[in-house]
């Protein structure tokens, strides 16, 4: 059984993949006569090519139980689709560059349950795994013609554990 190691989620750590969003280190800007906090600008939304909208969408993921297997990955070459959690539980995020699907590359991260994730353009994920309970989501992507979604099974399947899971939290 191949395991993955599972890595705290981290900006710079997923930069390679695409954003993190969180409130930690955003720019704040007072509004609404100083009643609220915005913080400004945590993601990019990118769906514009070949005139694709934005779509916002509700995700409500059924808890994955460990050991998991990670059997394919997915992956939106014409925008990027960003995940809020609405639920304050971790959730775990498989990712892979985008271009060629390189097994080798696949890397699995930890939510703090706060923070939501933007995959870039084209960057191979797996599909949501909520844990421990029914999970809600604001989902940002695209709409609009051409093909959005190509999928790619794994010729090895890759496990994430409640060992690697508790790694982490130590």
């Amino acid at each position: 059984m191949k395991t993955l190691t599972i890595e705290a989620l981290t900006r710079a750590a997923f930069a390679p993949f695409g954003e993190v969003i969180e409130t930690e280190g955003a720019r704040q800007i007072p509004i609404n006569l100083g009643t609220t906090i915005r913080f400004h600008d945590l993601a990019r939304v990118d769906v514009a090519e070949q005139g694709g909208h934005t779509l916002v969408n509700l995700f409500r993921g059924q808890p994955r139980e460990l050991p998991f297997e990670v059997k394919m990955l997915e992956r939106h070459p014409l925008g990027s689709q960003a995940f809020l959690p609405l639920s304050e539980r971790p959730y775990l995020v498989v990712v892979a560059p985008a271009g060629e699907l390189d097994p080798v590359q696949i890397r699995a991260f930890v939510s703090n349950g706060w923070q939501g994730v933007n995959y870039a353009k084209g960057v191979w994920h797996h599909p949501l795994i909520a844990l421990g309970e029914v999970s809600d989501f604001v989902v940002v992507d695209r709409g609009g013609e051409g093909s959005n979604l190509n999928e790619q099974m794994l010729e090895e399947s890759l496990w994430l554990t409640e060992e690697a899971l508790h790694h982490v939290a130590a």
